[in-house]
């Protein structure tokens, strides 16, 4: 088996290149989650013949540095797959043994585009996990890509925006009520997966973050937290009042992803789009809003690979020339 395995701030994904397995971990690294432990478990099941890596881990703020996570990362990875030869994907989309450790920063997106440049020569390629979105252009067969996220959020190739773990305060300071424009708490209240759960986007059990109280995954308590938004108890509001709430938060965040594919589609001249990630569904509506063509990663490979797709990239990519 060739496992990919992609280690980001609050998921671990893991893929094997047949697609038979497809897994995600929620593994917090700010608060010391034992990633190691769970790649344990993860070798001792699976008994990989190689393993290929990407991350993005690095950047949670448990770490000094993105040296620091990068070390980190490739430290838990080695020692929980001692006997399994490792390898990783660079910022370039290269296959490397990582010893080059600046340039494994921020990668899993490569390996995602990487894979898909020689059949679509002329796209836009977009990945909306439950934290980010990434949008990376194909121009003929070649990623014109930024190496960092720094630079990727000044040129709209990184929308800090995703399914689940986005504050509701970061997308929009307001929301209209009863006919007027009431400001929003400055305070992490609600959540995106909250807005997706009552809008019956997401289910119960595949709201796999932490509540932003610490309560419950439920449709009553996804309410009371977006009625905190307005600094008002659920009482307060009537249920037509909060799913309204939610519809303009819902469409405020494709406007966010629509106005970034809108500046990438113009700049690059390109009209085609593939999209994938458990906000798969949010990016083709931002694709249609945009007037792309889309291509869903899920009606080629199904739900569960576009949910962990750099990992099944970078599974695929093993040892090929890239």
């Amino acid at each position: 088996m060739i496992l990919g395995i992609d280690i980001g701030g609050a998921n671990t994904k893991i893929a094997s290149s047949d697609g038979t397995v497809a897994e995600t971990y929620y593994l917090p690294l700010w608060k010391s989650a034992e990633l190691n432990k769970k790649l344990t478990l993860v070798a001792q099941r699976y008994h990989p013949s190689d393993v290929v890596v990407v991350m993005t881990g690095e950047l949670a703020d448990s770490f000094c540095d993105k040296k620091s996570g990068v070390q980190y990362i490739k430290k838990a990875v080695e020692d929980a797959f001692a006997t399994t030869r490792v390898t990783y994907i660079d910022v370039s989309g290269k296959l490397t043994d990582g010893c080059n450790e600046s340039t494994l920063a921020a990668s899993n997106w490569c390996a995602s585009v990487r894979f898909f440049a020689d059949e679509f020569e002329n796209c836009i390629f977009a990945d909306m996990g439950t934290t980010t979105t990434d949008i990376i252009p194909i121009v003929s067969g070649t990623p014109v890509a930024h190496t960092t996220d720094l630079k990727r959020l000044l040129h709209n190739q990184l929308v800090y925006t995703g399914l689940f773990r986005t504050n509701i305060a970061a997308l929009t300071n307001h929301v209209y009520l009863r006919d007027m424009k009431c400001k929003l708490a400055s305070e992490y209240f609600a959540n995106t997966a909250d807005i997706h759960l009552i809008l019956g986007h997401i289910t119960e059990s595949s709201y796999t973050c932490e509540t932003p109280d610490g309560g419950g995954k439920d449709l009553l308590s996804a309410k009371r937290r977006l009625a905190r938004i307005v600094c008002a108890d659920f009482e307060e509001l009537a249920d037509e009042e909060i799913y309204n709430m939610a519809e303009q938060i819902y469409k405020i965040q494709v406007e966010q992803i629509t106005r970034s594919l809108e500046k990438i589609a113009q700049e690059y001249e390109l009209n085609q789009i593939v999209v994938c990630g458990i906000g798969e569904f949010v990016l083709g509506q931002a694709a249609l809003n945009a007037g792309l063509e889309a291509t869903f990663i899920s009606e080629r490979y199904g739900k569960k690979i576009s949910g962990v797709f750099p990992a099944y990239a970078a599974a695929k990519l093993n040892r090929k020339i890239i």
